[in-house]
């Protein structure tokens, strides 16, 4: 860190990411069990060519959180995570001072006496404590003081729980890489860490933040998509059943319920039904399956007392009819983002 913004070098990102192409990107998806469209695969792989910030925006369940995980894992590389909510402040994702460090500091200094003779350390005892030794740093300034051999995946996740004053204030990182701290000056990333921002539309974002980023747009899966999700991410699950419970969910999502059920419930549920399977207690998804096990896919209580006899049964329907959808898949076809945790 100093006082003054140094010129970036061009040892940053680039190092890493100006050879990566996007079949390269796409395989590491793969082998994270990471399923991506084309769309997503292009934006991503710009944004870490161009070293631009990407904004992800949809629905929560539909891979947003994810995509940052399996970046830092694809690429063998620390994710730094800022969650986002109402009141989050500079000193919470940027750096707070040790004050405990300075007094005992400050203190030791003042206590200290000269003896005729003794040999003082002058510069520790006029050390300012506002230096670097006495800052904590949180996720924004860590991101930015990365110093591994690959820059780091910077995950803002939820930006739009955030208050406006915050977003403003993510402005100068998202466009320089670098903050000010009065006490020190500016501070720049020497390697630009690669930044993914979430968000569920929860409001609207400024047009200043969209500006810096690259942006995608994700919903949830289609069905096709969303079996080869669950295949990957709950092989322990036969392929008829998966079928099944993705069939469910699809037509879940069509009803006007207050929060439509994400590939992050649809995995949920998935897993649900393998751990009832292996202990015997079902031996397909029913209508009776189907109503016990709700609390996987729905949470609101609205949405639960929505689920009467006659969807019950259209669910059920849904679900006789997976297996003759599977079969009309073509080989190798995916559609969408993986799931978000």
């Amino acid at each position: 860190m100093t006082g003054k913004s140094p010129r970036r070098e061009e040892t940053s990102s680039r190092t890493v990411f100006g050879s990566v192409t996007e079949a390269d990107l796409r395989n590491r998806f793969d082998e994270t069990d990471f399923v991506a469209n084309d769309q997503l695969v292009t934006t991503t792989f710009l944004a870490l060519r161009l070293e631009r910030p990407l904004l992800v925006e949809g629905p929560p369940g539909s891979g947003k959180t994810e995509l940052g995980k399996v970046l830092a894992e694809g690429f063998d590389t620390e994710l730094i995570r800022l969650q986002c909510y109402e009141g989050l402040t500079a000193e919470n994702a940027l750096y707070e001072w040790n004050y405990t460090k300075q007094l005992l500091a400050v203190q030791s200094a003042e206590g200290t006496v000269e003896e005729p003779g003794d040999s003082v350390d002058t510069e520790a005892s006029k050390r300012s404590v506002f230096d670097e030794a006495f800052l904590l740093e949180r996720p924004l300034l860590r991101a930015l003081t990365y110093d591994g051999d690959r820059p780091p995946v910077l995950l803002v996740d939820e930006v739009d729980r955030a208050d406006a004053e915050f977003e403003a204030f993510l402005l100068e990182i998202l466009s320089d890489f670098q903050v000010s701290i009065p006490e020190l000056g500016t501070v720049s990333a020497r390697h630009p860490p690669v930044v993914v921002l979430t968000s569920n539309r929860t409001r609207g974002l400024s047009d200043a933040l969209k500006r810096r980023c690259l942006y995608l747009h994700v919903e949830p899966p289609a069905f096709e998509t969303e079996y080869e999700i669950v295949r990957r991410k709950v092989p322990e699950l036969d392929a008829a059943v998966a079928a099944e419970v993705c069939a469910v969910a699809e037509r879940l999502r069509g009803e006007p319920f207050l929060k439509q059920p994400g590939v992050a419930e649809t995995l949920d549920w998935a897993r649900a039904v393998a751990a009832l399977r292996a202990d015997g207690t079902i031996a397909e998804v029913t209508p009776t399956v189907i109503e016990s096990t709700i609390g996987c896919l729905l949470k609101e209580a609205e949405d639960v007392n929505r689920v009467n006899i006659d969807l019950l049964e259209r669910l059920s329907e849904a679900a006789n009819e997976a297996t003759r959808r599977v079969e009309a898949i073509p080989d190798g076809r995916t559609a969408n983002a993986d799931t978000e945790r």
